[in-house]
Order: structure tokens, then sequence, then C-alpha cells
């Protein structure tokens, strides 16, 4: 079993949204990864980004200066 960690996870109305992450992130090497929905949060399209806390970034106002949409973000153990 994988230890748990504490990450910065958002989630996402729709998976077109969490793609977008997705490539956005890739395109400007923010670390993280899609993965399901953690079980303690509950989201609409079932995708969520999960990254290190220690990003260093404000990543809503990231999100908002490239046009990204979300759910809700916020730290959890996973």
């Amino acid at each position: 079993m994988r230890k748990k960690e504490q990450k910065i996870v958002i989630t996402f109305h729709t998976t077109a949204e969490a793609i977008a992450m997705e490539s956005q992130c890739q395109k400007e090497g923010i670390p993280g990864r899609l993965i399901p929905v953690p079980r303690q949060i509950s989201s609409g399209c079932g995708l969520s980004w999960a990254m290190p806390t220690d990003w260093d970034g404000e990543i809503g106002k990231w999100m908002e200066s490239k046009g990204l949409r979300w759910d809700k973000f916020g730290e959890y153990l996973i």
C-alpha cells in the first residue's frame, strides 16, 4: 500500500476542464497528474488534478490567468 501524502487536489465540473488543465500543466512543466476524485471529496466529472503542496506558485491565480475552470480545490491527504 502506498504511503499517503498531502497534495493539492483540484476537481472539475467536466472532463474537458480536467483535460485542459492537464494539457496546460504539461506545456508549462507544472508537476501533477490526473487522478480519480478521492473518496473524501465529491465532484461532477470524476477526475481531479493532484499536485505537490510545495509547488512554487498560487495555483488558483495561475488557473484564472490561463482561463482554466475548476469546481474546487484544497489540500488533502491522499
